[in-house]
């Protein structure tokens, strides 16, 4: 029996991947698969008038390769490698989700790309608000670097964008507020799952 979740993070550095990492430990049969994995190479990303890279697009990412590499989990997930050897939490929310397989797939573009709507069970959106977004950023090293402007210019106005355009056409979206928390997260997000594993082990 297999389950399936999904982290979105509707812009840069708002937590994901530390979240996802940590439910993985705390999580029975889990793996997780990251959408920056799927990254182009810097000389296929195209470049605007601007000379900015644009990688907060979809055409920047294999999305095809993640959709299959998703769908191969989804057939045998007992074979692919996950084994949950000693669980962080063992407590009673665990008892008898032995068979039960729980796959993450965490990114920033997600719920925009059609091929993956139809594979959610649950859905996650991490928040953060403009000046803590830039912050935060500002602290990251990237390769290649942001250029002047680059936030400003490409990232911030694209997550607006995609924001907009899961309100209008996704629904059971759970938000969640990034500038809470890291701890606080994690409960709120391992609670769901565990009630809703419990849903169908019943």
């Amino acid at each position: 029996c297999s389950f399936y979740y999904v982290f979105y993070l509707s812009v840069t550095n708002g937590g994901k991947t530390t979240l996802a990492e940590k439910l993985k430990r705390m999580l029975p049969n889990c793996d997780v698969i990251s959408q920056d994995d799927f990254f182009k190479p810097e000389s296929e990303v195209e470049t605007d008038e601007r000379g900015f890279k644009l990688y907060d697009e979809l055409d920047a990412l294999y999305m095809e390769e993640m959709v299959k590499s998703i769908r191969n989990w989804m057939k045998s997930p007992a074979s692919s490698g996950v084994v949950t050897e000693e669980l962080q939490n063992t407590c009673d929310n665990l008892k008898n989700m032995e068979d039960i397989y729980v796959l993450i797939v965490e990114g920033f573009l997600l719920y925009n790309y059609e091929p993956l709507n139809e594979l959610w069970n649950r859905r996650y959106f991490l928040t953060l608000p403009y000046e803590e977004c830039k912050r935060r950023r500002s602290t990251r090293v990237y390769q290649p670097a942001d250029t002047p402007g680059y936030f400003d210019g490409h990232v911030w106005p694209m997550y607006l964008k995609y924001k907009n355009e899961l309100e209008e056409n996704a629904s059971n979206v759970v938000y969640l507020d990034g500038t809470k928390p890291q701890e606080e997260l994690l409960s709120c997000v391992y609670s769901d799952i565990i009630q809703e594993l419990k849903k169908l082990r019943e």
